[in-house]
């Protein structure tokens, strides 16, 4: 489990830098660069245990599933955004200002086709890496 956490986590580290590069090229600033927050590690490393939820939707229709997992990712970026503020006194992505669609600063309901999409995502990777640590085990020494 410990390995899977961070897997997730560097995955989530490496999506996000993705994004936000991409956001500056967006925003006409063509370093392209990308950035994100060592706390995120623990917060995408929270990947390992919706597995569990994935397994027990997997044979719904993907707009139920990309639904379920809008809703556990706006709840969990809510929840780690609004604890982060209580423990350090920020939220490091702090949205205040920059979409009217955002929720205390934590949450912005504009991502909700990204979250959507991401989520789908994390299925097959949860799959891919299933599939993978399963060869492993398999692997003669």
């Amino acid at each position: 489990m410990i390995i899977k956490f961070f897997i997730y986590g560097f995955l989530g580290l490496l999506v996000e830098i993705f994004f936000t590069g991409i956001h500056s090229f967006v925003s006409n600033d063509y370093t392209l660069i990308g950035h994100t927050y060592i706390w995120m590690i623990f917060i995408y490393g929270w990947g390992a245990l919706l597995e569990k939820i994935h397994d027990l939707i997997r044979d719904k229709n993907f707009i139920l599933r990309g639904g379920i997992w809008v809703v556990l990712i706006l709840s969990i970026e809510f929840i780690t955004g609004i604890l982060l503020k209580k423990l350090i006194g920020v939220c490091p992505w702090d949205y205040t200002g920059s979409s009217p669609y955002q929720v205390m600063g934590v949450i912005r309901l504009d991502y909700i086709p990204y979250w959507f999409v991401l989520g789908l995502v994390f299925e097959k990777i949860h799959d891919s890496l299933d599939a993978f640590i399963f060869k492993l085990k398999m692997t003669p020494d």
